[in-house]
């Protein structure tokens, strides 16, 4: 995603140590001197800085929420439809009629199309490893999660709304399943059909969260910078609390 998001913990090591080097510096230097009160502001400018990262990375949280629960609509869509379809095909499809066999082509055709929700993972995978702290590794991670970003992003809904669960052919064939006493089974694959088009609902929207989440990855960085900054600037700190102790 950036070098800032796939080094992170490299990043704050980093930090500490060269805000080590530096408090060791101004050990060097007498009470009072300029240096310590250049330190002091340090402190004091990088910990605001860090209360707005704050306020941004609960903003960020509260978009990555949004995408989360729109994960589980999907999945819960998932399952409704998994059970619509499964219940349709046992009860009329072993032997199909004439009638039937439109009906029960389409059931099987959406069944296959919903393979597509093997890549609802990702997005909540993703979201997690992409916050900060949450995923720090000094080695490797980076082309995995790169990986899973690139995929995430290419995933296609244009792909997902060209399967429709209701058309001409199945049009037909409710009908005449109404016109010979059938009504029930017409009513029944009216419900599945309508169980694949709330999952595909869901799944677009789910793909729009994304999108906008991906959109505001800056407030991760600010994010990350932040805390490099503080642990840049808190060795100055303790060691001026350690130095007036001793």
């Amino acid at each position: 995603m950036s070098f800032l998001l796939d080094n992170q913990l490299l990043i704050i090591l980093g930090a500490v140590a060269a805000g080590t080097l530096g408090w060791l510096f101004i050990l060097t230097k007498p009470a009072g001197h300029r240096a310590w009160r250049v330190a002091d502001f340090i402190w004091v400018i990088l910990g605001g800085f860090g209360a707005v990262a704050a306020v941004m990375a609960g903003l960020y949280r509260a978009d990555t929420a949004r995408v989360e629960r729109q994960i589980d609509l999907a999945y819960a869509a998932s399952r409704a439809f998994d059970r619509d379809a499964a219940r349709f095909r046992l009860a009329w499809c072993a032997a199909p009629d004439a009638l039937l066999l439109p009906l029960c082509d389409k059931a099987d055709y959406l069944s296959a199309s919903t393979a597509l929700n093997r890549d609802l993972p990702l997005f909540l995978d993703i979201t997690h490893m992409a916050a900060p702290l949450q995923r720090l590794t000094l080695f490797g991670g980076a082309e995995e999660m790169a990986g899973m970003t690139e995929e995430a992003d290419a995933f296609d809904t244009q792909e997902i709304l060209a399967f429709t669960a209701r058309d001409e052919a199945t049009g037909a064939a409710i009908e005449a399943l109404r016109a010979n006493g059938r009504a029930p089974v017409a009513a029944e694959f009216q419900v599945l059909a309508m169980s694949y088009e709330e999952l595909i609902s869901d799944v677009v929207a789910l793909k729009e969260e994304w999108d906008y989440l991906r959109s505001r990855t800056i407030f991760l960085k600010i994010q990350v910078l932040a805390l490099a900054l503080i642990a840049f600037a808190a060795p100055f700190r303790v060691g001026k609390s350690l130095s007036e102790i001793v």
